[in-house]
């Protein structure tokens, strides 16, 4: 079995390596000078307190130009001010933490559930799609990391025990055995997007369990990690194809697996493999991580001449921005060994290259999913292909600043 996947493997990155086109990688400024033009067209073009008509509107519009001012997408937001963090992190200038407490009071009152959430659970960051509320608690926990206020990291506790663990099946329970369920009010299907995110919460919460220790939702480093474990473990059983890394969208209610890939879910089965991987040192997490990109960049990658698919609307749109996350804390792993590492940073930064030499109007600095059309200058364009557009610059400018610690 292990020769198989090692001859799989081996195979995928030959593959990877061949649609590469040789656009020629950005140097460090030119990845600096992107991001920054990135993030600030974010803030310009689509946080709804930049435009005179809605000086109080704490929220990220859907769409460009204010072309789209509707608040029924939930799970954005919190990738929108994740996006902020790695800006502010980067470059420690105020403009862009100063966003944070205006976000904070903007969440659960732009929230579309917050009414149902109040009414029913006495809490306005209430969501029924547990996704949305797992990528809150990750931006949440960012925010605490860059600021040491801990009222995030208490409302990123608050928020998984509430609302994340609870929705954890019990092990007898027919047929999934396990897993997180996908919204708080349909108990009958369990998907990666919500079991992926929840092992890196836990994961990532265990880190910090002396802080406010008295905290009524902490919990042990052990519990939190015990409980990583368990969800990563039960979607590495059920979602994961050990033969070529592909993770799979859910386990319905009667047991059959809903059987195609998105780009998101192999992104967070990375990032979870990972951030478990710092406390247990399991080499065998790594190796999963592994595959899984291997998969990412090769099979999901290869049809479009080495970067992934379009992806202009909904949701989809997002996706990709995930992986690229995720990828980035990857190969920013001490113990990766030196070729991986290079294979993956080749693959970013060459989506990096046809993104911003093909895609991004250079002018406008906005991009609308399409790798090799730019998008016209008065064209409203979609929050999800910006963010996404941001998290692979800053990824590459994470690696680029990073990666040195490494040799």
């Amino acid at each position: 079995m292990r020769t198989k996947r090692f001859l799989l493997a081996s195979l995928t990155m030959l593959c990877v390596m061949s649609v590469f086109a040789d656009n020629g990688a950005l140097s460090p400024k030119e990845a600096t000078r992107w991001a920054d033009g990135l993030v600030d067209a974010l803030i310009q073009n689509f946080w709804g307190a930049s435009f005179k008509e809605t000086p109080d509107r704490y929220y990220f519009n859907k769409r460009s130009h204010q072309a789209d001012l509707g608040t029924g997408d939930y799970w954005p937001q919190a990738h929108s001010i994740d996006v902020i963090t790695d800006a502010y992190m980067r470059t420690h200038k105020k403009k862009y933490s100063q966003i944070y407490d205006l976000w904070w009071q903007g969440m659960p009152r732009f929230n579309f559930a917050a009414r149902d959430g109040m009414r029913m659970h006495n809490d306005p960051w209430w969501n029924p799609f547990v996704d949305d509320m797992e990528w809150h608690c990750l931006a949440l926990i960012r925010i605490y990391e860059a600021t040491g206020d801990v009222r995030y990291l208490n409302r990123a506790r608050k928020t998984y025990a509430d609302w994340i663990w609870s929705q954890w099946s019990p092990a007898d329970e027919e047929p999934w055995h396990g897993g997180i369920t996908w919204k708080t009010d349909v108990r009958r299907s369990k998907n990666a997007c919500s079991n992926g995110p929840a092992a890196i919460i836990a994961a990532r919460l265990a880190h910090y369990t002396d802080v406010d220790a008295s905290n009524e939702k902490n919990k042990s480093k052990q519990e939190y990690i015990d409980e990583a474990q368990k969800i990563y473990n039960w979607e590495r059983q059920y979602l994961w194809n050990p033969e070529d890394g592909a993770i799979y969208d859910n386990m319905n209610e009667d047991g059959s697996i809903g059987r195609f890939s998105l780009s998101y879910n192999q992104g967070t089965f990375i990032g979870a493999a990972v951030e478990i991987y710092r406390f247990t040192g399991d080499k065998t997490l790594i190796d999963d991580a592994i595959l899984t990109t291997r998969y990412t960049t090769g099979t999901m990658s290869r049809r479009n001449g080495g970067v992934l698919s379009d992806a202009t609307s909904g949701d989809g749109a997002l996706f990709h921005a995930i992986f690229y996350r995720n990828l980035a804390s990857l190969i920013l792993l001490p113990d990766l060994d030196s070729n991986v590492r290079k294979e993956f940073v080749d693959y970013l930064q060459n989506s990096a290259a046809v993104m911003t030499r093909e895609g991004i109007n250079p002018r406008t600095k906005l991009y609308d999913g399409r790798w090799h059309q730019i998008q016209d200058d008065n064209s409203p364009s979609a929050l999800n292909a910006q963010l996404s557009a941001c998290m692979l610059l800053e990824a590459v400018c994470k690696i680029n600043r990073e990666i040195k610690k490494l040799k």
